[in-house]
């Protein structure tokens, strides 16, 4: 029963094409790459600042 709530609201075959179609007429060819790495910048600078502030914890507890 869970499987298929959250299956009903993913979307499909069809509805990706046509995502992926309104992204390209919004943005163009061009711009999608600049994008993309822009997205992937961010993650990883969000993924840096987590681990920094679960290194920040561990040299707490060793103070301790």
């Amino acid at each position: 029963m869970l499987n298929s709530i959250l299956l009903f609201g993913m979307p499909n075959g069809m509805e990706l094409v046509l995502i992926v179609v309104v992204v390209l007429l919004l943005f163009g060819g061009k711009k999608i790459p600049e994008l993309m790495r822009g997205l992937g910048k961010g993650i990883k600078e969000f993924k840096d600042s987590s681990k920094g502030i679960d290194s920040t914890e561990e040299k707490k507890e060793d103070q301790k």
